[in-house]
């Protein structure tokens, strides 16, 4: 799902070229990402778009060979010339007579002819992993090699037009893995051989052909003598692609700030989003201060303050995040507890009268995100994960404003993935002490994915290791909920440790924290009673989440409904479909209620007779607690489910897990008469979890 979608789009055509163009936001200073070489197009530029057209309107193009715009078939229309030209034509089309630009690569090229051809169009100049006409260049990249017939092809040799004409995937493959040479760039790497993808070998051909074909400009070291505006350049000093020498040629002549990224590949922009936007909006704060008057120094203290970010996926996160932040109050009375959150754990916290941060509105919906991966009862988790890159990102920038601006004393985590991932990669990032929740460490490989994801889940645990382990600073307390029996007993992964070992050090045990524990309810007939429930009826509530990934599941239940109801004329469905699916796309049989959102969930689970459910831990876990019998259809593909989950619902005995493409109605009217007459043996579910939590929470104020 893209983060931002632009607000405007068009082309312009010049000298019979159609360039594609999108605009941003519509902050009162311009910013221009300019493309790099046409092996990409302007996606590149998909992490810093959500996060700068907040406050500028960003301008982004697809460089003529790739993307939207055309593949012209002479080599003459590849010259720089044309493509500076290009860059022109773009600002006419929109309007904009001078801008700040970013460039990555070829991009910084471009830019820097602007700078100093015409340096009333460029206000401020952001070079990233820049090529340049100074300084040394790979040898493998020279015409000479390209043009080179050869017998064998390994390595840089791949850089040359006969194999590009037999095997451009393959060199597009080598080519973009050598952009990202750091260590765990899987989705990086996939992202840009799809983009590669859109553009052939012959194209790519034509632009390297044009090289030698010189300007009627000067580019020479004199050029980059000329550039007056200001410049911040971006290297990584293990850049393939573009020495990192060349990089210093540049800012040693223009005098620019150069910040290197040690250990670094080709394109920071990319691999490590959040420090390179950081880097970028302190550079325009303080050389164009009058650009970016918005961006706001953090508010004086007032006591102690928390930012609170409960993961929206399952409104269960947000029932036991309220119960803690409910006993941490209990602890630090004067606590100022701000909650970032999103739809629709944020409607949960309005019913609970909390506190939202009014940056919550920026959120990007993570939910929509899900539904949009979503198939018939199948989500793979996973990959949905990887697939969120763009959204993630953009959600860390908008949680990484909150914390600069709030004067926040501690940040509490609930699976806030985003917020662990890059104050882990960027240390320097975190202004205030971290409190770490998840209920499930280690992603595990579903079979379809084969060795592929097999190498993929192992990549990215290998990465999670390597950050807890090198930075042990960043989570001041890290709390697993659960205890450790209810750790999967596998590693994570080929050559790395055991789950259960590894989670016992590096993280402390809460035991299962609730929203509330059904024990705390009173005597469930009561309270049964208070619910509207009657004593002589046999409920059965159906509920599978906050998103409409459910919907499959509902109907198929809804067609068991006539089957269970001849046998037992007292049961009375409720189906509580979640804010995301529309009520009126069910057509329910007479006799069943649908209703879309339930703010005190739990306790109707607590009284009912009987639930199905998905696979999704928290209200498994509320089930189980309350010894409600009930049926759960973990998705297909959903690692967490049919792994951590299941795990532990069988150490509590809990739960009949069903397969949803072989349950047909008739099995889950079965099932459903089974468990409702067959007794219940659940263990229990401790219930002082959020004091526990809370108690470890309140030694970091």
């Amino acid at each position: 799902m893209r983060a931002k979608l632009p607000d405007e789009t068009g082309f312009v055509v010049r000298d019979g070229v159609r360039l594609s163009y999108e605009i941003y936001g519509s902050g009162p200073e311009t910013l221009i990402f300019v493309p790099p070489w046409s092996i990409v197009h302007s996606r590149v530029y998909k992490a810093q778009l959500p996060y700068f057209s907040r406050r500028y309107r960003c301008i982004t193009y697809d460089g003529r060979g790739n993307g939207k715009s055309d593949r012209p078939q002479e080599v003459a229309a590849y010259s720089l010339e044309n493509y500076v030209a290009d860059v022109l034509a773009v600002m006419e089309a929109t309007a904009t007579d001078s801008a700040v630009f970013v460039g990555l690569s070829f991009g910084g090229m471009l830019i820097s002819v602007l700078a100093a051809h015409h340096p009333e169009r460029v206000r401020a100049a952001v070079l990233v992993g820049t090529s340049a006409s100074i300084g040394p260049s790979h040898p493998h990249t020279t015409i000479e090699n390209f043009r080179d017939k050869k017998s064998s092809v390994e390595g840089w040799d791949k850089f040359n037009r006969d194999y590009w004409m037999t095997s451009y995937p393959d060199f597009a493959e080598f080519f973009v893995r050598n952009i990202f040479s750091e260590p765990h760039s899987t989705k990086q790497i996939e992202d840009a051989v799809g983009w590669a993808g859109e553009t052939t070998g012959e194209v790519l051909a034509r632009t390297v052909e044009a090289r030698p074909m010189m300007p009627a400009f000067d580019i020479s070291e004199a050029m980059y003598r000329k550039i007056r505006c200001p410049i911040l350049m971006i290297h990584g000093d293990d850049d393939h692609i573009q020495p990192y020498a060349r990089a210093q040629a540049v800012a040693s002549v223009t005098g620019a700030e150069l910040v290197t990224i040690a250990g670094g590949g080709h394109n920071p922009l990319g691999r490590i989003p959040a420090k390179a936007n950081t880097l970028i909006a302190d550079f325009l704060s303080r050389r164009l201060p009058a650009a970016t008057s918005t961006w706001k120094a953090a508010q004086p203290r007032r006591g102690k303050k928390v930012l609170y970010l409960s993961s929206p996926i399952g409104l269960g996160h947000g029932r036991r995040d309220i119960a803690v932040a409910r006993q941490l109050r209990l602890l630090h009375p004067g606590v100022q507890v701000d909650w970032l959150a999103q739809d629709p754990v944020s409607r949960l916290l309005d019913a609970a009268g909390e506190r939202l941060h009014p940056l919550s509105s920026r959120l990007v919906s993570e939910s929509q995100h899900i539904e949009l991966e979503a198939g018939e009862h199948d989500l793979h988790c996973f990959q949905a994960l990887r697939r969120m890159d763009e959204v993630l990102i953009a959600n860390f920038m908008t949680f990484q404003e909150a914390i600069d601006e709030g004067g926040y004393d501690l940040v509490i985590a609930d699976e806030a993935w985003d917020v662990d991932h890059y104050w882990h990669e960027h240390p320097e990032l975190k202004k205030a002490k971290l409190a770490w929740f998840t209920d499930f460490v280690g992603f595990v490989p579903m079979p379809t994915g084969g060795e592929v994801e097999e190498f993929l889940t192992t990549d990215y645990n290998a990465e999670m290791i390597a950050h807890v382990e090198g930075s042990p600073g960043v989570r001041d307390r890290a709390i697993f909920v659960g205890g450790p029996a209810d750790i999967l007993p596998r590693s994570f992964g080929k050559d790395l440790p055991e789950m259960g070992d590894w989670i016992a050090r590096h993280f402390d045990f809460s035991g299962y924290i609730m929203g509330e524990h059904p024990q705390a309810w009173g005597s469930r007939a009561e309270l049964r009673q208070r619910l509207g429930y009657r004593p002589d009826e046999r409920v059965c509530i159906v509920t599978v989440g906050g998103s409409s990934v459910g919907l499959p599941l509902i109907r198929r239940i809804l067609q068991s409904y006539p089957i269970v109801r001849r046998r037992l004329p007292e049961l009375r469905i409720v189906v509580v479909t979640g804010p995301r699916i529309d009520s009126r796309s069910l057509v329910a049989p007479a006799g069943v209620e649908v209703r879309a959102f339930v703010p005190d969930l739990d306790r109707h689970l607590a009284v009912c007779d009987l639930a199905l459910v998905q696979g999704g831990l928290t209200t498994c876990m509320e089930l189980t607690a309350a010894g409600t019998p009930f049926l759960y259809f973990p998705l297909k593909n959903h690692f967490e489910q049919n792994f951590h989950v299941a795990h532990r619902l069988d150490r509590y005995g809990a739960g009949q897990r069903m397969d949803y493409e072989t349950a047909t109605p008739e099995i889950i009217a079965d099932a459903m008469i089974a468990a409702l007459r067959s007794p219940v043996a659940f263990a229990p579910v401790e219930a002082d979890g959020a004091q526990r939590a809370a108690r470890m929470i309140a030694e970091l104020l």
